[in-house]
């Protein structure tokens, strides 16, 4: 196997320290002398946080005392245990063991070198004592991270000031910016930088991390993590930032969001449209007024209801409860701070908003009348300790109306960390232009490399423009299948329903106030065959939904996304790793969006091994590309060899209640596992044990699968499951009560 750390060409760029970094010179002759940063006295600490990961702090000193790193919300805790070494000057040399690997600390000039047992170096760090600014080693290795937005897909070669929010880079094409200082060298190490916030510029044959000036350098605080597996380094990242929590089920289905209402009866309608046509849907979503000329509420930020839409609120809420819909509301908090949460008190003589207990009051009221969920807007002025405020709020608030209902908010900002609230994000305001869907493929895949496992876009794009067809609908109709947020917004709002193509209207224009923006072609709108194409996606979605809340589950787990870069499965086949326009889906499906007008085949690429491809069954040998026709119902999916997929009837909504057998399909040519998760989609029961875990091992020699609960899971109804197994062109029907069972081919 290749060095993975390509030490040759990091050694390079290393510069006279690495080529001598065992050659210290005697540390008794070394200079006394106080050593400084950005004109400041510091103190260099070296913390292990785990046999992968160390902390890397340089405290200012004063009054004698080095000053402790301020948290922003984003990590866990502050502190894993004391520093293993501390530093204000003396000797100029350091030689410090932190888990499998070595530091090499030199004081003048401030430097870090990292290096593995065997004395490969992974990383060097130096950092600049005039400006504060941090140099990095590069290598030749993919960079991979660093939040939603941003240049796309390998970092390598762009600048990047982190400006977050919709004005923060190319939101046309690249959507709302939420930028995270959490930078991925695919050849084996991370890097998270805690404090201060700054510029990335990897344009130069070192990275550099640049602070906004001297004044703001210190403290500096960053975390290194090293290991060759992928999943390593996720999961120390969540060991840092936190471990996604799970929302509930339902809010993994189809969402359905809306502009402009007429009335009460056009709500009403519109959800009945839904289950008479059979096309599965689970939430509506509705907009505010103030951002549409009629939205569920009298103006923006306001909790009074629009009465012409909704004259009785409870009374709409209760019917589309009775339609077995979810009812999520749009809301804007327009205070430019907040602090606190919910549990501290909130002061009502004076009302302040700015406390997240006063802004969670506001919703209260709203939220008694049975709405589901939440989707905050806006807040790109919102510092980094706001923004997890309030992501923190839309998951604690709720919960103490219905402390055993797992809430959901769908948000546009957050930050690192922002995962241990369940938070949803979707990437902006963004065009409907064939670059957006192309490049949003990337920004899904790092915006899970960065711990974000719930994340989607606008299915068709927001800002509707001459290149807004049927066709660009449809292929990003069929990415969103494929997104954990799978949710149609946008403005001229009624193509944006499944039907919405085939009646000649296009509801309220909204087409001002956005450069480039346009209605549709005419001809565009009497298209008979974007209906049954949306059935078919949606039918697929909640085929595998079971599938897709076991990836989901993991996520919560281990930090794995479930859009998948295929460097986290292949990282030693460089193909697969700089591959930013597919991605796997889980473990064990390839998805391959179709982004190209008019595009007749899809070129692709499938890591090693043999795959199937899921619509025609044809096996198909990895480790190359390969030509995928096309037509405009088809999205290239394929499915790994020893994959063990499960999918379920097809559900008008997540919950209901099919008495219909769960099939289990084997994709055979090597042995494979899964684990199949289940839990009641709404509650907090499993983290008491009411889960099942239904564990399924194929062995492919012996052409067999074994069907066991987990341990510590169990049985869930109906006791007694109804499973079709199918390899090929064989099936089986057996029954599984608890007991380990054997299905023999």
């Amino acid at each position: 196997m290749t060095n993975r750390y390509d030490r040759r060409n990091i050694l390079k760029g290393a510069g006279a320290i690495c080529a001598t970094s065992f050659l210290w010179p005697d540390t008794n002759t070394a200079t006394q002398q106080n050593l400084q940063v950005a004109g400041r006295d510091v103190e260099v600490q070296l913390s292990p946080v785990s046999p992968h990961t160390f902390r890397l702090s340089i405290l200012p000193i004063e009054g004698g005392q080095p000053q402790p790193v301020k948290g922003n919300g984003s990590l866990v805790r502050a502190s894993w245990g004391p520093p293993l070494a501390k530093f204000k000057g003396g000797e100029n040399e350091h030689v410090v063991k932190s888990g499998e690997f070595n530091i090499k600390l030199s004081l003048s000039p401030l430097r870090a070198v990292v290096e593995t047992a065997k004395g490969e170096v992974v990383q060097q760090l130096t950092i600049d004592s005039e400006s504060g600014a941090v140099s990095f080693l590069l290598g030749n290795s993919a960079l991979l991270g660093l939040g939603e937005g941003g240049p796309q897909f390998d970092r390598g070669g762009s600048q990047d000031t982190m400006r977050g929010g919709q004005g923060g880079y190319k939101l046309g094409t690249h959507g709302g910016r939420v930028p995270i200082p959490w930078l991925i060298g695919t050849a084996g190490w991370a890097l998270y930088f805690h404090q201060p916030f700054g510029t990335f510029d990897f344009t130069g044959t070192e990275g550099k991390f640049l602070p906004k000036d001297p004044a703001s350098a210190l403290p500096l605080d960053i975390f290194i993590v090293v290991s060759q597996e992928p999943r390593v380094l996720l999961s120390e990242y969540i060991k840092l930032t936190g471990h996604p929590e799970l929302p509930p089920l339902w809010s993994f289905g189809y969402q359905q969001s809306h502009r402009t209402l007429a009335s009460h009866d056009e709500v009403v309608a519109e959800a009945k449209t839904f289950r008479e046509k059979k096309l599965p849907c689970d939430t509506l979503i509705y907009l505010g007024t103030g951002f549409c000329p009629s939205g569920w509420n009298t103006e923006n930020g306001s909790f009074s209801w629009n009465k012409r839409v909704f004259p009785d609120p409870k009374q709409a809420i209760d019917e589309l409860h009775k339609e077995n819909f979810r009812v999520v509301l749009h809301s804007v908090i327009l205070e430019n701070d907040l602090r606190g949460t919910v549990h501290d008190p909130c002061n009502v003589t004076r009302f302040d908003k700015e406390q997240v207990s006063c802004a969670w009051d506001a919703h209260r009221k709203t939220f008694a009348l049975g709405v589901d969920g939440w989707w905050p807007d806006e807040g790109d002025p919102l510092g980094i300790e706001a923004r997890l405020a309030r992501n923190r709020m839309y998951w604690e608030g709720p919960q103490l109306d219905r402390p055993n209902e797992r809430p959901f908010a769908l948000h546009r900002n957050g930050f690192a960390g922002m995962q241990r609230y369940a938070s949803f994000l979707w990437s902006g305001d963004v065009y409907s232009t064939w670059e957006t869907l192309k490049t949003h493929v990337s920004i899904g895949i790092n915006t899970g490399l960065t711990g974000i496992p719930y994340w989607g876009t606008d299915i068709g794009g927001f800002v509707p423009t001459k290149e807004f067809t049927a066709e660009l609908y449809l292929r990003w109709f069929q990415f969103g299948a494929f997104s954990t947020l799978f949710r149609c917004h946008g403005r001229t709002w009624k193509l944006r329903l499944p039907w919405g193509w085939n009646t000649g209207e296009t509801g309220p224009t909204e087409i001002s106030g956005y450069g480039g923006s346009a209605l549709p072609d005419p001809s565009e709108l009497h298209n008979a065959q974007v209906e049954p194409v949306c059935r078919k996606y949606l039918e697929l979605r909640y085929r595998l939904m079971a599938y897709l809340y076991s990836a989901v589950r993991e996520a919560t787990l281990t930090g794995m996304p479930v859009m998948r870069s295929l460097w986290l499965h292949y990282p030693d086949d460089p193909e697969a790793v700089r591959r930013g326009d597919e991605y796997l889906w889980g473990r064990d499906i390839l998805v391959a969006p179709v982004v190209e007008k008019g595009a007749t085949s899809r070129r692709l690429y499938l890591p090693r091994g043999h795959w199937f491809d899921f619509w025609t069954s044809e096996r198909h040998d990895g480790g190359r590309e390969i030509e995928r026709a096309v037509d405009l119902e088809t999205l290239p999916l394929f499915i790994r060899e020893g994959a063990i997929l499960p999918l379920g009837p097809v559900k008008q909504y997540v919950n209901e209640k099919i008495d219909a057998p769960l099939t289990i399909t084997i994709y055979p040519g090597a042995d494979g596992e899964c684990l199949f998760y289940e839990d009641d989609g709404i509650s907090f029961n499993y983290r008491r044990g009411d889960w099942m875990g239904l564990q399924l091992k194929w062995k492919d020699s012996q052409r067999t699968l074994t069907l066991q609960l987990v341990t510590g899971s169990r049985m869930r109804p109906p006791m007694r499951r109804k499973v079709e197994v199918k390899v090929g062109d064989s099936l089986k029907k057996v029954e599984f009560d608890g007991r380990p069972l054997d299905v023999r081919f």
